[in-house]
């Protein structure tokens, strides 16, 4: 099996009493684009850093390449990182700022105009060399930051929320850009959001993360349609997370009614949450629905409606469709196996914050 790239080990960090990463244990492996992702607080800012060296953790070791790297600075490290403030030097031109490690370095000045020219066009800024910061757009800023790094040639890249400064249309042409880039260097980029969409969009892998632990690592499919606890499925993407009774396998009751599932090994008349995303709920006429409610809310999002259906039981189940259902309307709901998912409940609260499912 291929070795990871980078390997965290047991680290664990506190600033002022407080724990922000608690024993965290993390991979990457070579050339993948990995995104730490979680609200703010969640500690995956901090991993970022401690990956740079520009935090140390209290405990634990970080292993690049085979090697502890815990105790070596930042500049001796093969890996640069792009912050969301970019840090350009407004006093210097473009080329002067991308050159910038480079000269630190004592490369020569030929090494140095052909590494210019080819980190510009590969952020296309061709010609840009003379051109000062204050002159460009936010979206050419965080370009320009990105091409001083690669000019570094790290293996890997380390971004800190670098497009959180851009607006809507900007950001999501610089997601683009950025797996454009990640394939075309061929070098491992591990990126900070708490943008779900964002990761969902560019990652190979996906980290979420809460309170200091990682709750769910996977690839984007696995993260949106198999969440492994109600934080997951909360905060990637919508959904309805119920509570259930699992009656056996592959039969799960939802406010009474039951539902046929594909889920196994939850054991008999057992309490569970059921997750189910309002795309997978399908409004059919209230004598072939599992569950019958009326339509109390109606919302045309462009690509589809959002509607909310009020059962007896008084709960709000969020409908997404790109059919109309009418408000005061009763309707049933229907639901494939194959999109009810079924998780454990926690037995406490530390057990939701650390993720436990076993």
């Amino acid at each position: 099996m291929e070795q990871p790239l980078i390997n965290l080990i047991d680290i664990t960090k506190s600033f002022d009493g407080t724990v922000v990463l608690d024993e965290l244990n993390l991979s990457v492996r070579e050339n993948t684009f990995v995104t730490l992702l979680g609200p703010s607080g969640c500690g995956k800012t901090t991993t970022l850093r401690i990956i740079g060296g520009f935090e140390k953790p209290d405990k634990g070791r970080v292993i690049f390449d085979g090697q502890d790297i815990a105790a070596l600075p930042p500049n001796k490290r093969a890996l640069n990182t792009v912050f969301q403030k970019y840090a350009l030097f407004t006093h210097m031109s473009i080329a002067e700022n991308i050159a910038f490690g480079l000269k630190i370095k004592n490369k020569p000045k030929p090494y140095i105009e052909d590494k210019i020219k080819y980190a510009l066009k590969l952020v296309n800024l061709d010609g840009f060399e003379n051109r000062s910061v204050a002159s460009l757009s936010g979206g050419q800023q965080q370009r320009i930051a990105i091409a001083r790094a690669i000019v570094n040639e790290p293996r890997v890249l380390l971004l800190d929320e670098p497009l959180g400064a851009l607006d809507l249309k900007l950001r999501q042409d610089m997601q683009y850009e950025l797996i454009r880039l990640k394939n075309e260097l061929g070098i491992t980029f591990i990126y900070v959001t708490h943008d779900q969409e964002e990761a969902l969009t560019m990652s190979d892998t996906i980290v979420v993360m809460n309170q200091g632990y990682i709750q769910q690592m996977g690839t984007p499919e696995q993260i949106y349609n198999e969440p492994e606890n109600a934080f997951v499925a909360d905060f990637i993407g919508e959904s309805n997370i119920v509570p259930g009774l699992m009656i056996h396998d592959e039969l799960v009751e939802i406010f009474g009614a039951r539902f046929d599932c594909v889920d196994k090994g939850f054991g008999n008349n057992r309490p569970v949450d059921v997750v189910i995303r309002p795309e997978d709920i399908e409004l059919v006429k209230p004598e072939d629905g599992t569950l019958v409610g009326v339509c109390t809310h109606l919302i045309f999002k462009g690509v589809h409606y959002e509607m909310e259906v009020t059962t007896p039981d008084g709960f709000e189940w969020l409908v997404h469709s790109t059919g109309m259902c009418p408000v005061g309307q009763r309707v049933g709901i229907h639901v494939d196996p194959f999109n009810i998912q079924i998780m454990n409940k926690p037995a406490s609260e530390d057990e939701e914050a650390v993720g436990v499912n076993e």
